[in-house]
């Protein structure tokens, strides 16, 4: 058993003291690059600007034969590519792998210091972070870093949602999760080949019409697609609000089909998520844009919030009731709307602000 007092205390003599609270950065997109590849990499200057996180990618998508490759490349962009505002974060190999041990010594002792966060895939319980967290103390001391490296989990397997709370619990490194649709989906036996997004087998349909004799259950009845994640998305949100990590929905595979990925984007949104994963750069725009709060809502959330003055009781406004819990709302829309305008001066302008 362990103290909560012993909660926030190096887990290794001289690594740096754990953070007291996961910081709020701009995070609407994740963009995956690999590090291996000179062309792509030559051209990071220019995206950085245009993305709130860069992340090289080591796992998934790397060929075996890369492995090292990506990891020596991504060593070299930590140390010549000016990441300024944006954040840089890594996916390591997973934990079962022969390249995850490899891969958390180079990179923390090599380039710790540039790195904000280290994304884990296949978490299954406290354990990996546990493992994970140790090591990263013991490294951080050994590469005398001066601030802690967090910790992203990627939700692949039913025993990972099963344990989401834990893995929330695990570590006061933990930052947020992600989920991986299309490993869990091979994990729960889904019988889906899709990336992410609903299935149009996964359906409800409207009841049949009635005829003279009863229900014609012949007739032809609308039906609609539903969507496969929302449960999964839904106990992702409320665990990570109930623990101080930030949601992530993330990929989409369909690159060319971008009206549904943004509305599977803008339904993570809705639900609480702060941002998604981007493969392809048509997916940077419409992250960013789903992710950050239209014109329309940050205004009228605004105005509630100014017509409610102290903030308790309850008004009328444009024929609806609005109370405290209406202005809790509306302060996350507006508040959101001002730490993305820090960043976006495009956004600031649409704002207002």
């Amino acid at each position: 058993m362990r103290s909560p007092r012993d909660f926030f205390k190096p887990l290794a003599v001289g690594a740096p003291e754990p953070v007291r609270e996961i910081p709020f950065r701009p995070s609407r997109v994740i963009h995956f690059f690999p590090p291996q590849n000179e062309k792509l990499v030559a051209k990071l200057p220019e995206l950085v600007p245009t993305v709130d996180i860069l992340l090289g990618n080591l796992e998934d998508a790397i060929p075996m034969a890369d492995k090292e490759a990506a990891r020596a490349g991504l060593v070299r962009v930590g140390k010549t590519v000016d990441f300024g505002n944006t954040q840089f974060w890594t996916r390591i190999n997973s934990l079962d792998s022969p390249w995850a041990l490899d891969d958390l010594t180079t990179l923390v002792t090599e380039i710790g210091d540039r790195l904000d966060v280290i994304m884990v895939p296949k978490v299954e319980g406290p354990e990996d972070i546990h493992y994970v967290d140790r090591l990263l103390a013991q490294l951080e001391a050994r590469a005398g870093l001066q601030r802690p490296l967090l910790v992203h989990a990627i939700l692949e397997t039913a025993r990972g949602v099963a344990n989401i709370e834990e893995i929330c619990a695990a570590s006061p490194r933990m930052q947020g999760l992600s989920l991986g649709p299309a490993d869990l989906a091979a994990n729960r036996r889904m019988k889906t080949t899709r990336v992410g997004g609903g299935h149009p087998d996964y359906l409800v349909r409207a009841d049949p019409p009635m005829g003279a004799d009863g229900p014609e259950y012949s007739a032809a009845r609308t039906t609609y697609q539903q969507d496969l994640w929302h449960y999964t998305i839904a106990r992702m949100v409320d665990a990570c609000a109930t623990f101080g990590l930030l949601p992530f929905y993330g990929p989409f595979g369909d690159i060319k089909d971008t009206v549904a990925c943004e509305d599977q984007f803008r339904n993570a949104y809705l639900l609480g998520c702060v941002g998604a994963w981007s493969l392809h750069p048509v997916q940077v725009e419409i992250a960013k844009r789903v992710f950050s709060p239209r014109p329309a809502d940050v205004a009228q959330a605004q105005r509630v919030i100014d017509a409610m003055g102290d903030g308790t009781g309850a008004i009328m406004l444009d024929g609806k009731m609005e109370d405290d819990a209406s202005v809790k709302q509306c302060k996350v829309v507006v508040q959101l709307a001002h730490e993305l305008a820090a960043r976006d001066p495009q956004l600031a302008e649409s704002y207002g602000f």
